[in-house]
């Protein structure tokens, strides 16, 4: 292409920063890898051949393409855009992800989101995920995956009034020994105990039977609703039901061990811009959520 350019061996080289042989030996390599003559060489000048003249369009057309995906790809890196692939568990992901997803893209119309709500962790690079939001009790294990912490989700005892009525009041952590108690069970939530913060400072609650088990806080909180006992929700799966008096707050001075909220993605290097901007968002959004909901729950709860 620089030879066909340039009229000659020397300009080709000279634009090349190589040497005239270096170019002659390269055509020359290139006729023999084809078995077609591509120019024809005399003292004073060179001419393409028919076949020469066919493959420098297609060679021009090649490289027209390459640089059209090195454009692509450069932009994937400048503009957000394209189809942006996130996992979040369910009943976080539904109260605060996807508000705040719904807001970025309508800022970036280019991105195409799709969200995943499930209980399941998975492997962002074996299931393709751009960014996971997780949430969990203890810091993240060492990786490879870049993480920011978002905030933290904080789950209170929650029981309905008629079962209250009925069974009593606990007032303290060592009376709920006297009741029902049911937890949502996941990865991050223990099957058999609570750990509490409360005026007495951490104190651990074990439940002997737990005779109703969900993986979602939203069933859970439904379950409740039906009289069967004292739960752990977590706030956003609480605050609907505590604003509409379908269920009541339960040592209201004490909150459950609190769960640390996550975005997750595979490399800070040469980050995919809606990447980036997603993350960005989401810290931006998701604290101040966490934040009014804790406030929304004090002022419920008259704390």
């Amino acid at each position: 292409m620089r030879v066909a350019e340039e009229g000659s061996f020397t300009g080709a080289a000279e634009r090349l920063n190589v040497t005239t042989a270096n170019v002659s030996r390269a055509v020359g390599a290139l006729e023999a890898h084809l078995r077609t003559r591509l120019i024809n060489r005399t003292t004073r000048r060179i001419a393409l051949t028919e076949a020469g003249e066919r493959y420098l369009r297609r060679c021009e057309q090649i490289f027209a393409y390459i640089g059209e995906a090195e454009a692509e790809a450069a932009d994937a890196h400048a503009r957000p855009s394209g189809r942006l692939r996130v996992h979040a568990t369910a009943s976080f992901g539904q109260t605060y992800v996807a508000p705040a997803l719904a807001r970025y893209q309508q800022s970036n119309p280019a991105v195409t989101v799709e969200l995943t709500l499930s209980q399941h962790v998975p492997d962002l690079l074996d299931e393709g995920y751009d960014v996971s939001l997780q949430l969990s009790s203890t810091p993240l294990p060492d990786s490879a995956l870049i993480s920011h912490r978002l905030g933290t989700l904080h789950s209170v005892l929650c029981a309905s009034p008629s079962y209250l009525d009925k069974h009593g009041v606990p007032s303290s952590v060592p009376e709920l020994a006297n009741h029902v108690c049911m937890q949502t069970v996941t990865s991050v939530f223990p099957r058999d105990h609570w750990r509490f913060d409360g005026p007495n400072g951490s104190e651990i609650f074990e439940f002997p039977v737990n005779v109703f088990q969900v993986n979602v806080a939203e069933a859970l909180a439904a379950a409740l609703k039906e009289n069967l006992g004292i739960g752990a929700l977590p706030t956003p799966a609480a605050l609907p039901a505590l604003r509409s008096g379908a269920l009541v707050r339960v040592l209201p001075e004490h909150r459950l061990q609190g769960l640390s909220a996550y975005a997750i993605y595979a490399s800070r290097q040469y980050l995919d811009a809606k990447i980036k901007t997603c993350v960005e968002s989401l810290q931006q959004s998701i604290p101040k959520a966490l934040a009014a909901d804790e406030e929304t729950l004090r002022a419920l709860s008259g704390t």
